[in-house]
């Protein structure tokens, strides 16, 4: 019996092939991107991403030294 073959979804690995620090910032720009109609201000989601950046590269330099 022949192997069944799994289709593979590119968009499932795209972000795989990607750095953590480069994943982030995707994910960033995508959220960035998806508040844009709502009622926060750029000011309150620049805001929160920068939060975010900072905790999550605030832990990778205690764990680096």
């Amino acid at each position: 019996m022949k192997p069944a073959r799994k289709i593979v979804d590119p968009e499932d690995y795209i972000l795989s092939a990607l750095s953590p620090e480069d994943r982030l910032d995707a994910a960033l720009k995508i959220a960035r991107e998806a508040f844009k109609g709502t009622k926060l201000t750029m000011r309150d989601i620049d805001g929160a991403v920068k939060s975010v950046r900072r905790k999550a590269y605030e832990g990778k330099k205690q764990s680096s030294h």
